[in-house]
């Protein structure tokens, strides 16, 4: 079993849950999303699951017709720290953009995490959609960046970032008090960046961690965000609502990677999943119900109306059906759209459904049911090389990440798919993902 191809598991922790209404649920804490303990508990659950990562994603603004899990949250690099704190083998991960930060402070707080976690750390890098269109007004700007400018500035920010986790080899600071050399001079290397959109000395003023530096998470959709993660990202995650579309991006991306100059078995691809899980049929099919019903139509319609601008809604209901307003056949430059249109026209799902297919909580028919149909599901997507494991984007919590814990997991685990022990302490170990060189290692320091 050691050498047996395993599945890898990332847990999306977002308040109640990703389904929009899971705050409404009678069970549901309704403040979740800004209370550490609760999130305590979920990434102590997830490790008790012994998945290999707790997830955070982060927007840099809102509008009126943000999830209600996202109006009131915390910066992802601060919890991510203290989730590190609270739990003592899982990886954490959190979201930051290269388009709203500067790459030192940044270097420097996801390595800081990096130590405070021994090595569990994980940095999901986005260049930012600007949904709202309020996000480059919150940074003093007056229009967002454009979408391929973007991922040209966060390849040279990226370049900064790992220059700048290189900046003291592993052994540069051998502390001795007798001769009173605190460090190996020639072990510390300045980056003298001077690029098109960043200029930066270095060094860094923390060293290396555990596992070298925090392992490189990226989920761009686009090609341009696609050539960027073959060239950089160590996981990927997608979202693909069919087993066959999953397959050719994976084949797809793998050749990517490949045509990189990367080994494919470099890059761990995981494939988000909103799964339903009843220990019956229709306990599963009640629970999916209960959650689009709380669905308001002032807030799926108001949506949905921003979502698709020139769409008249007016007349119609969230039990509408796509095809009677034309959603299966828009033509939208909107990589999300692109994405669920061929869902949407081979479905012709209710208003509601398309709803939860662009928030990301809904995941299709084969993710809704029993333990055993879930794991079915997920062991043909896996050995089907669609995925080498899954983002966890539970409906509601923490309901559904503890029933993926204690009743699809066990089956995963009793058929070989994944494992019931880590196996290493950092990220990287557990990932099966080489620990990095540093980039400076047996060149000469930049002191003099």
């Amino acid at each position: 079993m050691a050498n047996q191809r395993q599945i890898k598991l990332s847990a999306y922790l977002v308040g109640t849950g990703m389904h929009v209404a899971s705050w409404r649920l009678p069970s549901a804490q309704a403040d979740a999303s800004i209370d550490i303990d609760y999130y305590r508990r979920l990434a102590q659950t997830a490790e008790r699951g012994k998945f290999d990562i707790a997830f955070l994603a982060d927007s840099l603004a809102i509008n009126e017709q943000s999830h209600p899990n996202i109006l009131n949250r915390y910066e992802p690099i601060t919890l991510i720290a203290a989730l590190a704190s609270s739990t003592s083998r899982i990886g954490v991960v959190a979201t930051a953009s290269t388009s709203y930060s500067e790459p030192f402070n940044l270097a420097r707080q996801f390595m800081s995490v990096d130590h405070i976690s021994k090595g569990r750390a994980g940095w999901n890098i986005v260049t930012t959609r600007d949904l709202s269109g309020n996000t480059a007004r919150n940074f003093g700007g007056t229009e967002h960046y454009e979408h391929d400018f973007r991922y040209k500035r966060a390849a040279e920010y990226l370049e900064v970032v790992q220059g700048l986790w290189s900046s003291w080899e592993d052994d540069a600071f051998i502390r001795d008090k007798e001769s009173g050399r605190f460090f190996d001079k020639s072990k510390m290397h300045r980056i003298h960046h001077k690029g098109e959109f960043f200029s930066v000395e270095g060094p860094l003023n923390i060293g290396r961690s555990p596992q070298g530096h925090p392992v490189l998470v990226q989920a761009g959709t686009s090609e341009a965000g696609q050539q960027f993660a073959a060239q950089t990202a160590e996981v990927v995650f997608s979202i693909k609502y069919n087993k066959e579309d999953a397959i050719a991006y994976y084949r797809e991306f793998k050749a990517k990677v490949a045509a990189a100059g990367r080994s494919p078995d470099d890059v761990v691809v995981l494939q988000g999943i909103s799964p339903v899980i009843g220990r019956t049929e229709r306990e599963a099919r009640e629970k999916l119900e209960l959650l689009e019903s709380l669905i308001t139509e002032e807030t799926g319609l108001s949506f949905l109306s921003d979502y698709f601008p020139g769409v008249d809604f007016s007349g119609f209901t969230l039990d509408s059906r796509a095809a009677e307003v034309g959603l299966d056949r828009l033509e939208l430059n909107k990589s999300d759209y692109r994405k669920h249109q061929p869902v949407i026209a081979r479905e012709n799902p209710t208003l509601r459904q398309v709803y939860s297919l662009l928030t990301g909580s809904f995941s299709g028919d084969p993710f809704v049911g029993t333990p055993e149909k879930i794991a079915d599901t997920l062991e043909e997507w896996f050995v089907e090389r669609a995925a080498d494991g899954f983002m966890l984007m539970a409906p509601q919590q923490p309901e559904g990440l503890e029933e993926f814990v204690d009743l699809v997991i066990p089956i995963l685990q009793e058929r070989g798919l994944f494992r019931t022990e880590y196996e290493g302490a950092t990220l990287r170990e557990n990932l099966g993902l080489k620990r990095p060189a540093n980039r400076f290692a047996g060149k000469a320091g930049a002191l003099s």
